[in-house]
């Protein structure tokens, strides 16, 4: 598997083994469960708004089919690589199989700023992208949805790409659109509800009260944001943020009212008043309850895992610690990992939820589709800590066990063909 050489798919290929060791598993077995289904690489000819063209790279990989269609986001990002996507998708395998929906993982993108490209520009990249796709998606095949760089108005585009290709309209090709198209009430804060239920569960089990508490953000995006605002409604003071230009920190808790007002016209946390500017490493590092890695993959590294001030790790983000930080981790019964697979899983059971409300064209109040998801969440949690607890194993490789073992015995039962 040299063609998916990456330091991210290197990192969930070292996961994978852990488990694969612990669970007992054959050569060949590992083999089946480890490898992408398949995958594609397009060039993306967009016609820029100056006249000229330039040729972006596009991704899409599908980890397996065994148990349905495969889910998984689109990122646009400078560094979006095969590695990176095969990566992205074999979590999003085992995470689906955790919380026991019918999908394989799968991940796309295209390699761009999105920042640097008009409106007008970013859909026809866009629909270029999508339709290098025809073919490889689809409400029964791969059901793409928004990640880092996109958005709803980006599902939008595909869906009516999709759509006028089938010469009719398709709104179970992507989740994350907008609800006048057929997506879910609650799906955009999905994901960051869920990684603050998560944390307010994990407070409850060990016993931490909400008054006093204090929660640090790494990345105040669509995850980030929603998770603080989240977190802050259950009493815990906000005390620091962060993006990619910086971060700004308060002791006394920053107003997230304004921040959210602030960052909406300067599209940037850094400068806001009543706060001290941090630096993102710096800001891992403060003490607080909880502790939120909302940003990019490998953000806790061997180089700072000794040196965080959390009480609680919840992992907003995809594969923010590296296996050599969770060996460190594990030595320190001080910090309590609630692992990614687990704690972001919020949006892909949202996805889930708003496509078979697309199938049935059937939709659900708000109220409907959270107190679903808390019950998925919920449940999965609970299995997760008590694995964790009987086997005397980390949470990170109590959730992969449970994600691992059932697409393994899918396959097995199943069988190999021909």
């Amino acid at each position: 598997m040299n063609i998916y050489q990456h330091p991210t798919f290197e990192m969930a290929c070292q996961q994978f083994d852990l488990v694969a060791n612990r669970l007992g598993l054959s050569d060949a077995d590992r083999l089946r469960l480890k490898a992408p289904k398949r995958s594609l690489i397009a060039a993306v000819p967009v016609r820029m708004d100056d006249g000229s063209t330039h040729v972006f790279t596009g991704f899409r990989v599908q980890h397996h089919l065994t148990l349905g269609p495969t889910k998984g986001g689109i990122r646009y990002h400078p560094e979006v690589a095969l590695g990176e996507v095969a990566a992205l998708a074999m979590w999003m395998s085992w995470k689906c199989a955790l919380m026991g929906l019918p999908y394989g993982g799968a991940k796309g993108g295209v390699a761009v700023d999105p920042r640097k490209l008009s409106h007008a520009e970013l859909e026809r990249l866009t629909r270029r992208y999508t339709q290098e796709l025809i073919g490889f998606i689809g409400p029964h095949l791969d059901i793409p949805a928004p990640d880092l760089g996109t958005n709803e108005q980006i599902m939008a585009w595909m869906m009516d790409t999709f759509s006028v290709h089938a010469g009719h309209s398709v709104p179970g090709v992507v989740t994350g659109k907008p609800v006048g198209l057929g997506g879910s009430l609650g799906r955009r804060e999905a994901t960051g509800r869920g990684v603050a239920y998560l944390a307010g569960r994990t407070m409850d089990t060990l016993n931490l009260p909400a008054n006093g508490a204090t929660a640090v953000v790494q990345g105040y995006g669509n995850v980030g944001s929603v998770a603080a605002h989240s977190l802050a409604r259950q009493g815990l003071k906000v005390t620091g943020v962060s993006d990619a230009l910086g971060g700004v920190f308060n002791s006394r808790g920053l107003d997230l009212r304004q921040l959210d007002e602030w960052v909406a016209e300067h599209k940037t946390v850094v400068g806001f008043p009543e706060s001290e500017p941090i630096g993102g490493d710096a800001l891992l590092l403060l003490p607080c309850t909880v502790l939120v890695p909302a940003a990019l993959e490998r953000q806790i590294t061997a180089a700072n895992a000794g040196q965080l001030r959390c009480r609680i790790l919840a992992e907003g983000a995809n594969g923010p610690t590296t296996p050599e930080a969770d060996a460190i981790l594990s030595a320190r019964p001080d910090i309590f990992v609630i692992p990614d697979i687990l704690c972001n899983a919020g949006g892909v059971v949202v996805s889930y939820f708003e496509w078979v409300q697309d199938l049935q064209s059937f939709f659900w109040g708000e109220g409907e589709v959270m107190d679903r998801l808390f019950r998925l969440l919920e449940g999965a949690f609970v299995q997760t800590l008590n694995l964790s607890r009987h086997e005397q194993i980390s949470m990170r490789l109590a959730a992969l066990s449970l994600g691992v073992k059932r697409v393994w015995e899918a396959k097995v039962t199943r069988g190999l063909f021909p």
